[in-house]
């Protein structure tokens, strides 16, 4: 008998997780960094007046250095990897030098250098790497405000704040990389978690994850626990494009947070008719619309709408959509047949249809921007939710606790439900995206939030009147949103591969 392998998607999958961290990290970022690298030669010369933007092509010959630098990192990684089956310590340290590539912005570089100067990387060194880059960005981000004319009452406290966080971020990150957290005793570990905790109230939600981590490790729990927690994050953080997904949406909700002490939100509401229509510079780093209001101002203040709106918008249809689902799939018959044609009515009717309806009936505002969002998406949750009970109730410890004598809400909500929350969570994080969607949709229709509120939607309908002139207007917040619904979909697809137990 022929000794072969059936190449099916499912090996293939098998062997790509086989490969290094270092090396799918290095290959995925040098992509990105090249895209980036055309991106600022394409934008570093005005074509229709001949005229050459030094910073664009300032930011290009910086990406390029980078990039190729990272082609001798990549080269080298997989050159080890052939003749050795690991990446030898001379290109490791080869990550020190491409951590100065943060300098210039450049996260994807940077995160890959972070990676391939430690060897044995556990998952609280991966999340101390996030934690940290997304702190530098989020002050890096702040600072651009001390070129405005003028900066908000709170930004010094903010700035110092910020700083006196990354210092703390800093030593986590200093000692993970010389030690391991298991050289720690139980209340130094309790203590740095209590502080992760607080400092992740500024909205780097590594910090909350690196502290969970750092008091699970500390519980006194059942292996298979355990290794369920860290067999689902050690996918995660393996797949590249997943965490940078997750970075840049934790990256947009600390700087929305931080927003609040760092940004005036007078430069993204008030008119200022002597700044109209100003190009990029310092003062305006993405330039001022029609109104003389700046652009990057308004941009991070509709961040805050976009993440609002898309997380409020999934929760209340994940809830009610799973608890009508769970109550259909569990008592069945004439539960199901009565929950389920309402819902297919409520299905019938296109959701972004449904959602004008619904503004047009109660106003336009962010909060019945929410209810008409969420509405829309119920049926979908609640189908989802019904099909995993209507499987899940047929298993025999399902059996075994009726058996025993539970009772039907014990054995519903806590059996049932929590084992069917993997395939919902998913679909929350891809649904979340098509939120944003909508809600930009909307704005640009002048459906969504209030015309005056700077949100992503709003600020591109005010740049596509200006596309021959000054595009940068709708440029910008285009980007935004493809960054942001690229980074759910990234999520969401590295959380399905994580929490199918088909892939492991």
């Amino acid at each position: 008998m022929s000794n072969t392998t059936v190449d099916t998607p499912h090996y293939r999958r098998k062997q790509a997780q086989k490969v290094p961290l270092e090396y799918s990290q290095a290959v995925f970022s040098l992509i990105v960094s090249l895209i980036l690298t055309i991106i600022f030669l394409i934008n570093g010369f005005d074509y229709s007046s001949a005229v050459i933007k030094p910073f664009f092509l300032s930011a290009f010959a910086a990406y390029l250095f980078v990039s190729i630098i990272q082609v001798l990192i990549t080269w080298k990684i997989k050159q080890n990897l052939k003749q050795f089956g690991s990446i030898q310590k001379s290109t490791r340290k080869w990550g020190y030098f491409q951590l100065l590539s943060v300098l210039v912005g450049n996260v994807f570089t940077a995160s890959s250098g972070l990676l391939l100067i430690k060897e044995n990387k556990s998952i609280d060194y991966i999340f101390a790497v996030y934690m940290l880059l997304t702190q530098f960005f989020v002050i890096a981000v702040s600072a651009l405000n001390l070129f405005k004319p003028y900066v908000a009452d709170t930004f010094l406290l903010g700035m110092y704040i910020l700083i006196a966080i990354s210092f703390f971020y800093l030593y986590v990150f200093y000692f993970l990389f010389k030690k391991d957290r298991s050289t720690l005793n139980a209340t130094k570990v309790i203590v740095l978690s209590l502080i992760l905790f607080l400092t992740a109230l500024s909205g780097n939600l590594f910090a909350l994850l690196l502290g969970i981590n750092f008091l699970r490790d500390l519980r006194k729990e059942k292996q298979s626990g355990k290794a369920g927690w860290n067999t689902t994050w050690r996918k995660i953080t393996n797949n590249a494009s997943a965490m940078l997904g997750l970075f840049f949406i934790i990256f947009l909700f600390a700087l929305s947070i931080c927003s609040y002490l760092t940004f005036d939100k007078d430069m993204a509401m008030e008119n200022n008719y002597g700044a109209i229509l100003q190009t990029p510079s310092l003062a305006y780093p993405l330039g001022t619309d029609d109104f003389g209001r700046d652009l990057f101002s308004r941009i991070i203040f509709g961040a805050r709408i976009s993440l609002t709106v898309g997380f409020l918008s999934t929760i209340i249809s994940l809830f009610v959509g799973g608890f009508l689902g769970a109550l259909a799939g569990y008592y069945g018959n004439r539960a199901d047949n009565v929950i389920m044609r309402l819902l297919d009515v409520l299905y019938a009717i296109p959701g972004i249809l449904l959602a004008i309806v619904i503004i047009a009936a109660f106003g336009s505002n962010t909060i019945t921007l929410i209810i008409a969002l969420s509405v829309g998406s119920i049926p979908t949750y609640a189908r989802t939710m019904r099909a995993n009970i209507l499987m899940i109730t047929n298993l025999e410890y399902i059996e075994s606790a009726r058996a025993l004598g539970a009772n039907n809400f014990t054995i519903l909500f806590r059996h049932a439900v929590p084992n069917s929350l993997a395939p919902m969570i998913v679909k929350s994080t891809l649904t979340i995206g098509s939120a944003v969607i909508a809600t930009s949709s909307l704005s640009y229709l002048g459906l969504g939030v209030e015309p005056h509120i700077p949100e992503w939607g709003n600020i591109l309908k005010i740049g596509s009147a200006y596309l021959e002139s000054h595009s940068y207007l709708a440029i910008y917040p285009g980007l935004c949103i493809i960054a942001l619904v690229l980074s759910f979909n990234f999520l969401g697809d590295g959380l399905r591969d994580a929490l199918d137990p088909k892939l492991d």
